[in-house]
């Protein structure tokens, strides 16, 4: 059984969260406020995992109610404790291997700070901090590109500085590790851009992919993995580019995201790699602006949740 968490109420999570249901196709149990989901599909509220498994003919919800009335399309940080505590709850439900995966639903960050007072950058981190891990790995995949950026939810003018030896490496052994145990890669081919334009064309534009990426590279080669030089990230995105590796690990959010959601907008999956349970969600927002309109497409999360299955059906 997967565990799925609603994401702010107010967004589309609840909506795609109902089409899942109605899909059909993979058991699991809802982790949030089940007023909202009521008007959408039949629920049945539950208190364990164990009465999820005997619900048949309705939707099993962890319920955890919203703190003011919610109208889609109007996040109100009031109930901003409530989508951390379902984070909280579904994350402690993986780790202690009740559901075989967490799949969750578009948070807004901004609510949950104005409300909640959440210090984390994102679902990643918040996870991350909730496991003891001590580096996550954000992977985005969709049926033609897989990318992991190396620094995340930082300020562009942070990234050379956040950017060290050891973070560059970690994150290519966590990705490593991750093709291999949850894609059944056995030996990924990971390409890796540079952070400059042309990565740097000999130094001209920049000394990193001499002086930071490449010494990594070297490294992690004699481990046995196959990794290309820095790349111009310009040139590597291309139909005939992207057939040579199984993911391209990128400097910064953008350099990485860009493709990504450029190729597979409508059916990417957002994956955290290294943490101890499986996680993936839908690789889009909250969407707010269309939010309750009965217009949003469901294709992510429906994605989400067949990449977190493929995953646990390989780990098992």
């Amino acid at each position: 059984m997967l565990a799925v968490t609603l994401g702010d109420p107010a967004g589309v999570g609840p909506e795609l969260t109902a089409a899942a249901f109605r899909r059909g196709v993979h058991s699991f149990v809802a982790i949030g406020s089940a007023d909202v989901l009521r008007n959408m599909v039949d629920v049945i509220c539950v208190e364990s995992i164990a009465q999820a498994r005997e619900v048949t003919d309705a939707l099993p919800v962890i319920d955890i109610p919203t703190r003011s009335l919610v109208t889609p399309g109007q996040p109100d940080p009031h109930n901003a404790p409530g989508v951390i505590s379902a984070i909280s709850l579904g994350a402690r439900l993986a780790q202690n291997g009740e559901v075989s995966a967490l799949v969750t639903s578009p948070i807004s960050k901004k609510i949950l700070k104005d409300g909640g007072g959440f210090a984390h950058p994102g679902h990643t981190e918040f996870l991350a901090f909730l496991s003891g891990t001590s580096r996550p790995v954000m992977m985005l995949a969709g049926p033609d590109l897989r990318v992991v950026p190396v620094t995340i939810h930082i300020p562009l003018a942070d990234v050379p500085v956040t950017l060290t030896p050891q973070l560059l490496a970690e994150t290519i052994r966590v990705t490593h590790a991750g093709l291999q145990r949850d894609f059944g890669i056995a030996k990924p081919r990971i390409a890796i851009a540079g952070l400059n334009p042309h990565a740097g064309e000999g130094g001209v534009m920049g000394r990193q992919e001499i002086e930071l990426i490449a010494p990594v590279l070297a490294t992690l080669r004699a481990e046995g993995i196959d990794l290309t030089d820095p790349m111009p990230a310009d040139t590597m995105f291309h139909a005939s580019a992207r057939a040579k590796y199984d993911v391209a690990v990128c400097m910064y959010h953008d350099q990485a995201l860009i493709p990504l959601k450029t190729l597979s907008f409508d059916d990417g999956v957002n994956v955290t790699l290294g943490l101890p349970f499986i996680r993936t969600s839908p690789d889009h927002g909250t969407a707010f602006d269309i939010a309750g309109q009965g217009i949003a497409r469901p294709d992510s999360l429906f994605a989400a949740m067949d990449m977190a299955q493929t995953m646990v059906d390989r780990r098992a």
